[in-house]
């Protein structure tokens, strides 16, 4: 059994500049077609809208870049299973009948797919860690977001950081508590 078959991810040579040594993508070679079609099968969506389905889909494990999905959803569209309109300056794409049928042909891949997605995340996190982690994921997202539109008003961004400074001292908290160390004074650690 190789490394990556029982871990989910590979070592690529080297941790390079910055790197880390290693990559982790739940997606074989030719998965990930899969998996976007079964996505526009729930509800049509623009390529954003899908690399933040696939990294939900992975329970915050997988970021999907855009030199992987926007070129797989052309070659969805130019295989004529998903179809595109302009839609409020987005291209927003739908799954045809023809995708539909194919996504049902291959019922036995996509299973597998997302099979090997939910093992590893059970392996590593389990199930109150995997929602933990979808829930840090949003948080990040929606704190990064509300900065950005808030960088030209102090306010909303000194807000938004004493929210979050004071989510993290409950959950320091919490874990001190879940130590038997009990509440401690501010500035001390169990």
């Amino acid at each position: 059994m190789r490394f990556q078959d029982c871990w989910g991810f590979a070592f690529t040579g080297g941790a390079g500049r910055g790197g880390r040594g290693f990559r982790w993508s739940p997606f074989e070679r030719g998965d990930l077609k899969f998996v976007i079609l079964r996505l526009l099968s729930g509800k049509s969506m623009h390529g954003y809208q899908v690399m933040q389905a696939l990294e939900k889909e992975s329970c915050g494990c997988y970021r999907a870049s855009p030199g992987s999905v926007y070129p797989t959803l052309q070659m969805l569209e130019d295989q004529g299973y998903v179809r595109s309109e302009q839609a409020e300056g987005k291209k927003v794409y739908h799954i045809t009948d023809a995708g539909r049928e194919y996504l049902k042909e291959h019922r036995d891949v996509v299973d597998d797919i997302l099979d090997r997605v939910s093992s590893f995340t059970d392996r590593f996190f389990g199930r109150e860690m995997r929602d933990l982690s979808s829930t840090f994921s949003r948080l990040a997202q929606v704190c990064f977001e509300g900065a950005i539109r808030g960088s030209n008003d102090p306010e909303v961004v000194a807000r938004i950081r004493e929210i979050l400074e004071r989510a993290a001292g409950d959950i320091e908290e919490a874990r001190r508590a879940a130590r038997g160390g009990g509440p401690q004074p501010e500035g001390t650690e169990a």
